[in-house]
């Protein structure tokens, strides 16, 4: 592959070897090549930016959850060799709770998933989108992601997580593909988010296989449409987009698809997040999906709902301190 290492056969074999090289194989120093100097890396608690940043997050990761491994799932993926690539990897994790900033040691061991995205060209990261379930993390740690978003503020991080209005700009503007798969998804999703429900009985397998926020593992059209509705109930009026989707359909695998996508409005409805507050919320979310002979068979959707709690108790609590002043 052009201007890769040629210990590299192909995109899914260079993400799936880097990950485990810098992760599993602790060479931390591999980052120095691995990541542009000027790496952007957005997450739903926030943006950081630079190779530094990158390891100094790398070590902390590594420091709370010492004996981690990331099963690659699945990289599904877009672009060329002039222009770059768009990798969307889905990792599911293993580790043992060695404390940090879910709080002190507990030596529970956890599973979790993440999904990164990154623009990879001449054998470096430049850009990249990473979504955690760290939900999923809280509640195996006997919390709930409300519980960890106001632990979190009480300890002194009231930095206001990711929001549009922070973003900056990084060196990839692509879209994704054009394929059927990604274009079947998208009408999918922009569906459930007009609150058209009825497409999941139309389109999903009646056996369909889900991994949603909170580590939870369920089947079946019911549980499909309890979870989006509870989503866009939450959030009525926000303004949903789909900022980056890829369709894939490659030898030995079903078609598939990749989507990043957003929410950005007002809590303002009754749903997963409680009693509307009428704070301002930014959900950055991202769902793989696998389509089989009975419509959509497998999904895994992922947003930080440690995040979401987060800036609605932060602007709860200013709307609160401005009232009482």
């Amino acid at each position: 592959m052009k201007g890769f290492d040629p210990q590299f056969s192909d995109l899914p074999d260079y993400i799936l070897k880097c990950t485990a090289m810098i992760w599993e194989g602790r060479q931390i120093s591999a980052l120095n090549w691995h990541y542009g100097d000027d790496l952007l890396v957005r997450t739903p608690a926030g943006i950081s930016r630079g190779n530094a940043a990158g390891k100094a997050n790398t070590m902390a990761t590594l420091t709370e959850f010492p004996d981690r491994q990331l099963f690659g799932e699945d990289v599904i993926w877009c672009g060329d060799e002039d222009a770059g690539f768009l990798s969307s990897h889905r990792i599911i994790s293993t580790a043992t709770h060695a404390g940090g900033a879910f709080g002190p040691a507990s030596g529970r061991k956890l599973s979790f998933r993440t999904i990164a995205d990154t623009f990879c060209r001449e054998n470096r990261v430049w850009d990249e989108w990473l979504i955690r379930d760290n939900a999923a993390i809280a509640v195996q740690l006997g919390q709930t992601a409300q519980d960890a978003a106001r632990a979190s503020i009480l300890s002194g991080d009231t930095q206001m997580p990711f929001t549009p209005d922070t973003d900056i700009a990084g060196p990839y503007s692509g879209q994704g593909n054009d394929s059927e798969w990604g274009v079947k998804h998208a009408e999918i999703l922009h569906r459930i988010m007009a609150a058209d429900f009825m497409v999941i009985g139309a389109e999903y397998d009646r056996a369909c296989q889900l991994a949603l926020p909170g580590g939870l593992d369920v089947h079946g059209r019911e549980e499909a449409t309890q979870f989006w509705l509870g989503l866009r109930s939450a959030f009525p009026n926000a303004e949903f987009r789909i900022d980056h989707q890829i369709g894939r359909c490659d030898p030995s695998m079903s078609p598939r698809s990749a989507i990043r996508w957003s929410l950005t409005g007002c809590h303002e409805g009754w749903g997963r997040f409680g009693r509307p507050t009428g704070a301002q919320v930014h959900v950055m979310g991202v769902s793989h999906v696998e389509f089989g002979p009975w419509g959509l068979r497998r999904e895994t959707t992922l947003f930080d709902e440690i995040a979401i709690w987060k800036q609605i108790l932060l602007q709860t609590a200013l709307t609160r301190a401005r009232s009482d002043a």
